[in-house]
């Protein structure tokens, strides 16, 4: 596997290097948190030498409920996501829902994502594959709950038709398991490694609960914030190239998928552990 740095930014992920950090919040909810959030990481993971990269979305198109928080939008989202890369040079990994947004989301952020529900969408992949190649960015793309890991190289054939030249990183983000429950099968982080490509893992929404929150009686998605810690140190114990968290400074009080994100009181601590057992997988 060829390692992928992202020019600008220096950000890099692949290889033997160092484990890279996609973190943040799950979505905007004003500049002040997102700030606080992303100085914060970018202090912890300047002290361990991972390469980082701020991540919140400006949209949550796929949302349980009409009622559900969405995010500000793409205009103020992203005047937000430029202002926290101006403040703290870091690169920005945000999503993608319509091939319209590709080529806007491409020129502020680096690591373009495409929605794990969307993944199988071509004209929304093509436009984001183009639109990402020419803003020399790189593309995030996270694998369905409903494929088999072996199943995207459907995806990246895709891609490679549209942008030869384009980076693409892989995302595990777990499986659809009977009703309101998603499991990760680690195997699964080497067969898409097998495809040639770095791959991260999304522990944050792999514990998710779809469709099973107690506290809305199904009208937003449940999740066991306590699984998070597993799911990453085992991805990672499995060979996994970088990790996708998402934080917040009062995580009960977040404004979507609160019982999956951690508290940023536990970022360094976390992301210790991980970086450690990088270490003793790359020994």
């Amino acid at each position: 596997m060829t390692p992928i740095t992202h020019a600008a930014s220096n950000w890099t992920i692949g290889g033997h290097g160092p484990l890279a950090v996609i973190a943040g919040l799950n979505v905007l909810e004003d500049v002040g948190l997102a700030l606080e959030i992303g100085t914060e990481l970018k202090r912890i993971c300047a002290e361990l030498g991972l390469p980082y990269a701020f991540k919140a979305s400006f949209d949550k198109a796929n949302r349980s409920s009409i009622q559900s928080y969405r995010g500000p939008g793409l205009r103020s989202g992203l005047a937000m996501l430029e202002k926290v890369k101006g403040e703290l040079n870091v690169p920005i990994c945000t999503d993608v829902h319509t091939p319209e947004q590709s080529g806007p989301v491409a020129d502020v952020a680096e690591i373009v994502q495409l929605p794990a529900f969307l993944c199988r969408q071509t004209d929304l992949v093509v436009a984001m594959a183009e639109a990402t190649q020419a803003a020399g960015g790189v593309l995030h793309v996270k694998k369905a709950q409903f494929l088999a890991p072996w199943d995207v190289k459907n995806i990246l054939s895709k891609v490679g038709e549209a942008a030869p030249d384009l980076g693409v990183v892989l995302c595990e983000r777990g499986t659809s398991f009977g009703y309101n429950n998603l499991i990760v099968d680690m195997l699964g982080v080497g067969a898409m490694q097998d495809l040639g490509v770095p791959v991260t893992i999304d522990a944050t929404h792999a514990v998710q609960l779809p469709g099973a929150d107690p506290r809305t009686a199904g009208a937003s998605t449940g999740g066991r914030r306590e699984g998070v810690p597993v799911i990453a140190k085992s991805a990672v114990a499995a060979g996994a190239d970088g990790v996708f968290l998402e934080f917040h400074t009062d995580p009960d009080a977040a404004l979507c998928d609160a019982p999956s994100c951690l508290d940023i009181k536990d970022a360094a601590g976390l992301l210790r552990t991980l970086k450690n057992i990088r270490a003793a997988v790359m020994a």
